[in-house]
């Protein structure tokens, strides 16, 4: 049978030219390598899925019982320590306080900053059976109203304090009439007996106290951007959390005495898992920050706690590296990024200034959310590294590109499923649990990935596609101390045009044009228009705002009246 399948490619081996058939074997064994890949994964998931058949807060609560309930769990910007048994008891006592206004597994909006305040809610809503859905309090009035609305909201909790220093005084009052507004300092304040006498018991007995989901139950909501029309819930169950934390645990090893600084907001999944839960469950002391547009503050925050790890995305890490004094990001060992790709700019300021490496990590809201990193010790600048023990791998070919394909995923982490704003209350789930990205990548025989940019971020120009990443790199090597962001515009003869937006005050397309060619980039990829602007706005999860970027690329090319 063997010999009847060989004998007639080696007949027709002669036929193909040398160098497709070069690219015909390289792409047999890259195929050969993920299915190798998934047989492995698969293998790997019974073992993920035993770890993680827990809840949040009992894997904290073991955490706890592994260190010592006095161990520090939390040091606020403050200096402030936490202990387990403080956010344990803080979350009981909380939690049920809560359970007196709201109903078993009911979601509950959370409007509140990455500080110690909101992990005990968090943890405090799960402490008894409801399911918390935070709130992005910088996505505006109308995806805010659509996600009370997908969640099906009637209680938001938050803060006096949060409100008034964010000045959304005005943003409440309005989401008042769509949902009751609770009030954390009030809540304390009229914290019961009772609630206290839970609060001790709940810490070390907490089936006396509480009734808490199961690893099947909802651990969270989490919303999309909106990008694309109206935020999406996105719902994670217990385990999908668990299992990501127990993933990242398998495929990056901490030092035992690491401090990890998380300024990203834990509305966003990659500030929530991997910033927060993540270091909680692994035993390492959480330095949570309210905001990450603080780029002098949180350089000196990372100084004064002496932090060892920093998750961030690029932007924020450069911009945190610019305006860092000197030795106030010495302490860093690793600075982790996600949510968008890591310039070489960032990585060698990094190194250079303040000695610590930039490791690169990959993942998607509906995993939980990370699906691969870099690995210290095993840093390839250009790909985000491997995937994360557990999860299954598959490419669909794209018309237009001849190497690698639209990822799907599917593992233990990945998500229950979506709310619909169309569909409130109904779970629309993964087909076969499998999870389709949206992104184009390859994988290379020794399973690196690397991300082309999302199908929605390719421009089809002269029936090629042409990744709007690729755009951006080139703007970012050319003129490195500059945001650069490309998006696309209909256009009357091509179909789309490629436009990009820079914060460089004098960008000449010559230079870029230049740059180009002389490494050997596709001149397709050097947009014909190319507009200076004040800054490139972003969204509170850091990453770049193509909703407003695009409309000003509109503005910029419409005619001039007069």
């Amino acid at each position: 049978m063997v010999t009847e399948i060989k004998a007639p490619l080696i007949e027709e081996k002669n036929k193909i030219p040398a160098s497709e058939e070069a690219l015909l074997v390289e792409q047999q064994e890259e195929d050969a390598a993920i299915e190798r890949r998934t047989k492995d994964a698969k293998k790997t998931q019974s073992r993920i899925k035993a770890r993680s058949r827990t809840t949040v807060l009992s894997k904290i609560r073991a955490a706890a019982r592994k260190q010592g309930m006095g161990k520090t769990a939390i040091i606020e910007a403050e200096g402030r320590e936490i202990s387990y048994q403080e956010l344990l008891r803080g979350a009981y006592a909380l939690g049920s306080a809560f359970a007196r206004v709201t109903k078993k597994k009911e979601n509950v909006g959370v409007l509140l900053p990455t500080a110690a305040g909101a992990v005990i809610s968090f943890l405090a809503l799960h402490a008894y059976g409801r399911t918390p859905a935070l709130l992005n309090f910088t996505a505006g009035r109308r995806n805010l109203e659509s996600a009370i609305e997908t969640a099906e909201l009637k209680i938001i909790i938050t803060a006096h304090k949060f409100i008034e220093q964010a000045n959304l005084e005005e943003l409440v009052e309005h989401l008042s009439g769509k949902a009751k507004i609770l009030y954390l300092e009030d809540i304390r304040e009229s914290l019961s007996k009772r609630d206290k006498i839970r609060a001790v018991i709940g810490a070390k007995f907490p089936f006396f106290v509480s009734t808490g989901g199961s690893p099947e139950s909802t651990g969270v909501i989490l919303f999309t951007s909106g990008t694309e029309g109206s935020p999406k819930g996105v719902v994670l169950s217990q385990q999908n959390l668990v299992a990501n934390v127990e993933q990242i645990r398998g495929h990056v090893q901490l030092e035992p005495n690491d401090i990890v600084f998380n300024p990203l907001p834990i509305f966003h999944s990659y500030g929530l898992t991997a910033g927060t839960l993540f270091p909680l469950m692994d035993n390492k002391i959480l330095v949570p920050y309210p905001s990450p547009l603080h780029v002098k503050i949180v350089p000196e925050v990372v100084r004064k706690t002496k932090s060892t790890i920093m998750f961030a995305t690029d932007t924020f890490l450069q911009r945190y590296l610019k305006n860092a004094r000197d030795g106030a990001l010495s302490s860093l060992r690793y600075a982790v990024c996600g949510a968008e790709h890591v310039r070489d700019e960032t990585r060698a300021l990094a190194r250079q200034r303040f000695g610590f490496m930039v490791l690169e990590g990959y993942g998607v809201t509906e995993a939980a959310p990370v699906l691969a990193a870099n690995q210290p010790g095993d840093i390839r600048p250009g790909t985000v590294g491997k995937m994360l023990p557990g999860i299954e791998a598959k490419l669909e070919a794209v018309e237009g590109m001849d190497q690698g394909g639209r990822l799907f995923v599917r593992g233990p982490n990945v998500m229950q499923g979506y709310l619909l704003a169309d569909k409130p209350g109904q779970l629309i789930q993964p087909n076969d649990g499998w999870h389709d990205t949206g992104d184009i990548v390859t994988i290379d025989g020794g399973g690196y990935i690397s991300i082309r940019g999302r199908v929605k971020r390719f421009a089809k120009l002269g029936g090629e596609m042409v990744s709007l990443a690729v755009v951006e790199n080139c703007a970012g090597v050319v003129w490195p101390d500059y945001l650069h962001a490309a998006v696309t515009l209909p256009d009357d003869k091509k179909g789309e045009q490629i436009v990009l937006m820079t914060e460089c005050p004098d960008p000449e397309r010559s230079l870029l044009l230049s740059w180009a060619q002389s490494h050997g980039v596709a001149e397709l990829a050097v947009p014909k228009k190319i507009f200076s602007i004040d800054a490139i706005p972003i969204l509170g999860t850091g990453k770049v705002d193509y909703l407003t970027l695009t409309q000003m690329a509109k503005e910029a090319l419409a005619p001039k009246e007069g």
